[in-house]
């Protein structure tokens, strides 16, 4: 053993080499990276393990032709009733439909562990918990985002809807912000499934909330003003007002994407704050996986 020579921790590990000053990027890159794989890789696995009974029918179905539809229907009705132009709901919705991914989906990523039993194996790794939680809503964000980006094409096409070229940087831009406070507004619902049993029925009110009080289908000026005032808190409503303004050439309204970012962030920290504070009294009445 004495004649063994030490080898640096950095030199025995490959993917972190010694930096030509001698010094390894040890702390920050590593820990950094090890975050990056845990947030994209294990959002992916756990999309995969709790959804794999989803086929492409059924994905198509329930995600794309719904909201479509959805879609379909407020326009039309809102011609009958002359509430406002097409434009109106065709913006609206195409915002307000990523909802059904990441409302429902964000739940899902934390209340199917509890169901399927592997919550207790989940909470026992060592590792930090926002990019564990994190990573399992990343792949609803990206749902939401196609399935904005599928209703406004299928609009564009079927009822004559007209976007400046100039605009689609910028609505894509709050599309994607729309999404990810969805979704992080979905990991928020998520973890009231830490302590209820029927989390899917807060979810189907939150979903309903949305469409009501977002502007997606009733102007917000019409609503009381305790309403406007929750609308002002909740994902998408700022995302649709700016997604209204661009699509009359307007431009990027900068305040309105940076309320639906803020809205989001709040959201993040609300979503972190019921997830350790559920979890710490779950482990202490050892309820875990007690359904």
């Amino acid at each position: 053993m004495s004649g063994l020579t030490p080898v640096p921790a950095a030199a025995a590990d490959p993917e972190f080499p010694p930096v030509p000053g001698g010094t390894a990027p040890r702390g920050l890159v590593a820990r950094t990276v090890s975050a990056l794989r845990l947030v994209v890789v294990g959002g992916a696995l756990s999309y995969r393990a709790l959804f794999n009974w989803t086929t492409p029918p059924m994905f198509i179905g329930t995600l794309l032709v719904g909201p479509l539809l959805q879609l379909l229907f407020f326009v039309f009705l809102g011609r009958q009733l002359q509430v406002a132009d097409d434009r109106f709901y065709l913006l609206g919705n195409a915002v307000v439909s990523a909802s059904t991914a990441c409302v429902y989906g964000g739940t899902m990523a934390i209340a199917n562990e509890r169901r399927y039993g592997t919550l207790g194996a989940v909470l026992l790794s060592p590792r930090n918990r926002a990019p564990l939680w994190f990573g399992r809503a990343l792949p609803y964000v990206l749902n939401g985002l196609v399935i904005s980006v599928f209703t406004l094409s299928v609009a564009c096409l079927l009822l004559g809807l007209r976007i400046p070229v100039g605009a689609l940087p910028g609505l894509g831009a709050v599309l994607l912000a729309a999404a990810a406070g969805c979704s992080a507004f979905g990991l928020a619902l998520g973890a009231l499934g830490l302590r209820f049993r029927d989390v899917f029925l807060i979810s189907n009110v939150a979903s309903s909330v949305l469409l009501l009080l977002t502007g997606a289908n009733v102007p917000r000026g019409e609503l009381p003003g305790w309403m406007r005032a929750v609308g002002d808190v909740l994902p998408m409503t700022h995302a649709a007002d700016a997604a209204r303004e661009l699509s009359t050439g307007a431009g990027l309204d900068g305040r309105d994407l940076a309320a639906e970012l803020a809205t989001g962030a709040g959201y993040v920290v609300v979503a972190v704050l019921l997830l350790a504070v559920f979890e710490r009294g779950s482990r202490r009445r050892a309820t875990l996986d007690v359904m």
